[in-house]
C-alpha cells in the first residue's frame, strides 16, 4: 500500500502544511539499485581521540568505492574513527569532529562512527566508549533527511570491511541507531569474495517461509548476489514457491517447517550441504493474553521459535552446516520491545534474541558457523496493509526516518550478514526499523 502521506510531504503544499503544524517531513530513501549502486558522493574520514585500529582504516575506505577526503563541502558518508576514545576528555574531541559538518551531510547520506569495545578493566576506558553508544543514537534520532548513524566496535579495519561496504550503500537505508560489534581474533574466517558485485556466488541459501513478503524478498536479494537459493514454504504454498523458485533459478522444497523431521527432510534435499541458513518463517496471532487461548500461544511460538530450535539444532548436528557457514534468524523489534496484542509473538521474537546471543558462540567454537538476526520494525507488507490506518501511521511514523521499511531493507541487512567477508559479525542482533522510538 502506497504511504500517500509521504508523497503528499514531496510537495510544496504538503511541506509547506506540514512544516506549519510541526508534523514529520519524511524523505524517500535512496536504496540500492544496479544503476545507483552507491551513494554518489566524497566520503569524509575523520579521526577523534588516536586510532586504536590495528591496521589502516583509510585502505579499506578506498576499498568502497567512495572519494576518501579529509575534507568535503557536502559529503555523501562521515566515518569517524574514535577507536583510541579513552577517557571523557577525548570524548570532546568527537563533538569537535562532527559539530562542523553535520549539517552539511546529504540526504540520505551516512555517519559511521567506529568505536572500541569497553573494556572491563580499564573504567575510564569503557564509561567513554559506552558513551558513543548514546551519542550515536541521540543523533541518529536527530539528523533527519533519511541520514543513518551508526556504531561500529572493532579492532580491525579489515575484519570491519563488510560491514563498512554495507553501511556505506544505499542497501543499508532502514538501519540506524544500531550498535555491532566485529570481532577481532576468534572471529570465523574472513574469506574477501572474488567478487563484491556477486560476493555469494557458488554458495546455496535455504530461505523459510520464502512464497512471499519478506522472504521472498531474501531470496531474489541472495539469488542476486549470486547464491544458488532454495525456497521453503508450506505445502500450500506450492504454486507461488515453484514460480519464484522457478524464476529466481532456485529450487522449490515446499515443506511444513513445524514438521518433527523437518530438519531431517531438508538435509535429504541437500546432500551437498548448505552455506546460509535464513530463517524468515513465521506468523501472528494477535490478542491480548486475558483472551488468548492456549492454541493461539502454541502455534506461534512453534513456528517463529520451537521449529528454528529444532532444524538449527540437526542441520548443526548432521554437518548439512559446515565451517564457513551462516545462520541469520528473524526477531523484531516486538522482542525488544513488547507490544500490546503480542504476548505470544513477543515471547516468540525475543526467544530469537536468546538463541543468537546463546547460539552464537557455541556454534562458531565447535562448527565454524556465525549466528546473528534482523530485527525488523514497520515493514511494508500485505499484513502491515491490513493494520487499521490509525495504528498503520503510528507504525510508520514512529521512527527516526518517519516512514515504514521495505522487505528489501530486511534482505539487505541479511545479505550482509551472510557474506563470507562477515565471518567477523557474530551474535548480533540489527534492528532494521528506521531507529524505531520503541525500544531503540
Amino acid at each position: 500500500m502506497a504511504d500517500r502521506y509521504l508523497n503528499f510531504t514531496g510537495t510544496g503544499a504538503g511541506r509547506f502544511l506540514t512544516s506549519r503544524l510541526g508534523l514529520p517531513q519524511p524523505v524517500p530513501l535512496k536504496r540500492y539499485s544496479d544503476s545507483k549502486p552507491d551513494l554518489g558522493g566524497p566520503l569524509l574520514h575523520l579521526t577523534a581521540g588516536g586510532s586504536a585500529l590495528a591496521d589502516p582504516l583509510e585502505e579499506v575506505l578506498r576499498r568502497t568505492g567512495l572519494p576518501v577526503q579529509a575534507e568535503a563541502e557536502r559529503p555523501a558518508a562521515v566515518v569517524l574513527d574514535a577507536t583510541g576514545v579513552r577517557d571523557v576528555a577525548a570524548l570532546a574531541e568527537v563533538h569537535a569532529a562532527l559539530h562542523p559538518v553535520v549539517r552539511s551531510v546529504a540526504a540520505s547520506g551516512r555517519i559511521v562512527v567506529l568505536g572500541s569495545v569497553p573494556d572491563p578493566e580499564d573504567h575510564h576506558q569503557a564509561a567513554a566508549q559506552q558513551g558513543l553508544e548514546g551519542f550515536v543514537r541521540s543523533l541518529g534520532k536527530e539528523s533527519g533527511r533519511g541520514r543513518t548513524v551508526t556504531l561500529v566496535r572493532t579492532g580491525s579495519a579489515a575484519a570491519a570491511e563488510s560491514t563498512l561496504r554495507f553501511l556505506l550503500t544505499p542497501k543499508s537505508a532502514y538501519v540506524s541507531g544500531q550498535v555491532i560489534e566485529v570481532s577481532g581474533a576468534g572471529a570465523a574466517e574472513v574469506t574477501a569474495p572474488a567478487s563484491w558485485a556477486r560476493p555469494l556466488e557458488g554458495r546455496t541459501a535455504l530461505v523459510t517461509g520464502a512464497a512471499r513478503g519478506i522472504g521472498l524478498a531474501v531470496a531474489e536479494t541472495l539469488a542476486r548476489d549470486g547464491a544458488k537459493v532454495v525456497l521453503l514454504d508450506v505445502p500450500g504454498a506450492q504454486a507461488d514457491l515453484v514460480k519464484a523458485a522457478d524464476r529466481l533459478g532456485g529450487s522449490a522444497l515446499p515443506l511444513d517447517i513445524t514438521a518433527e523431521d523437518a530438519g531431517e527432510h531438508i538435509a535429504g534435499a541437500l546432500p551437498e550441504g548448505l552455506d546460509i541458513l535464513i530463517h524468515n518463517a513465521g506468523i501472528t496471532r494477535d490478542r491480548k493474553l486475558a483472551n488468548m487461548p492456549a492454541e493461539r500461544w502454541a502455534s506461534v511460538l512453534e513456528v517463529n521459535l520451537a521449529s528454528v530450535l529444532r532444524t538449527t539444532d540437526h542441520l548443526l548436528k548432521a554437518g548439512t552446516l559446515g565451517r564457513g557457514a551462516r545462520i541469520v534468524a528473524t526477531a523484531s523489534i516486538a522482542g525488544v520491545a513488547g507490544n500490546v496484542g503480542q504476548t505470544n509473538y513477543a515471547a516468540s521474537k525475543a526467544g530469537i534474541i536468546g538463541l543468537v546471543r546463546s547460539l552464537a558462540p557455541r556454534a562458531l567454537a565447535e562448527h565454524g558457523v556465525t549466528v546473528n538476526a534482523v530485527a525488523p520494525g514497520f515493514i511494508e507488507t500485505k499484513m502491515t496493509a491490513a493494520v487499521p490506518l490509525m495504528i498503520r501511521e503510528a507504525g510508520r511514523r514512529m521512527n527516526s526516518m518517519a516512514q515504514g521499511g521495505l522487505p528489501v531493507d530486511v534482505a539487505e541487512t541479511i545479505a550482509w550478514f551472510a557474506n563470507p567477508a562477515s565471518g567477523a559479525v557474530n551474535g548480533q542482533v540489527v534492528r532494521v526499523c528506521g531507529q524505531s522510538l520503541l525500544g531503540a
